[in-house]
């Protein structure tokens, strides 16, 4: 996989990772007087929908070069992603099972991702 593709694939993962967090967004600033409906309109779910739509687009027109079983372990990266930006975003607790298992991603999303020849 060439780094252009590779730099277009993670562009997805940031965008599905920008998508989580504003989905966490939305779920602390709806109106709960409206239930599940109160949802609709909140700017953040509407943002995070626009995000996750573009990001499938963009994942569909990667995988027209990028087979799957080399793009999709760079998938991983978002189980570290989501996880730092909500410790930043809303002090969410990491622990050290945690620290451990994101080294673990991190090996696998490497090693998998490298072309081997």
């Amino acid at each position: 996989m060439s780094a252009w593709r590779f730099l277009m694939v993670f562009l997805c993962v940031l965008l599905i990772c920008i998508g989580q967090i504003l989905f966490k967004y939305a779920a602390m600033t709806a109106d709960n007087r409206y239930g599940v409906v109160g949802l609709l309109w909140n700017k953040f779910l509407i943002v995070a929908g626009v995000i996750y739509v573009s990001a499938t687009f963009l994942w569909v027109w990667q995988l027209k070069f990028v087979p799957l079983n080399r793009a999709y372990p760079i998938y991983a990266a978002a189980f570290v992603i989501v996880p730092l930006l909500s410790w930043f975003f809303f002090r969410e607790r990491i622990g050290v099972p945690y620290a451990v298992g994101v080294v673990l991603i991190v090996v696998g999303v490497l090693l998998c991702s490298r072309d081997i020849a």
